[in-house]
């Protein structure tokens, strides 16, 4: 597993405590999800740092990522949607909108793999075609 997988993985887990508890700090978060799995090996200084900077992204543009998701969305409120399923959507919102050293194509591909490894069976399907979406209009800051 690539080093921004893995590090793409360990960011949604810790986007996703830190949904649970706000108390947390996006550092002890990421210490988190990296101690909760130990399949992984040693950890990779580059997957770190890669999470930490997703994480870091996310929450310092949440207000403009948000409102991307809100007016992208079919039918859908933020608020009702899956937890992970939003959270995968704002990583891959950041990537589009503020990494440019990260293709379309390999953002949207990565945000789809998350969705099918810890959403449900529909969540590959609906963050696709919102990436798709939004992917359409943002440009790169």
């Amino acid at each position: 597993m690539g080093a921004r997988h893995l590090g793409r993985e360990r960011a949604l887990q810790a986007l996703y405590q830190l949904e649970q508890d706000p108390r947390l700090d996006a550092k002890a978060a990421l210490e988190a999800a990296w101690n909760a799995s130990d399949e992984d090996g040693p950890r990779e200084p580059q997957a770190d740092q890669f999470a930490l900077e997703l994480v870091g992204g996310v929450r310092d543009h949440l207000a403009e990522i948000d409102q991307l998701i809100e007016a992208h969305s079919l039918n859908w409120r933020l608020d009702r949607m899956h937890r992970i399923d939003r959270n995968v959507l704002r990583i891959g919102i950041f990537e589009l909108k503020f990494r440019q050293d990260i293709p379309r194509k390999v953002t949207i591909n990565e945000a789809v793999e998350l969705g099918k490894t810890f959403g449900n069976e529909a969540s590959s399907a609906f963050i696709n075609g919102l990436l798709d979406r939004v992917a359409g209009v943002v440009e790169k800051a």
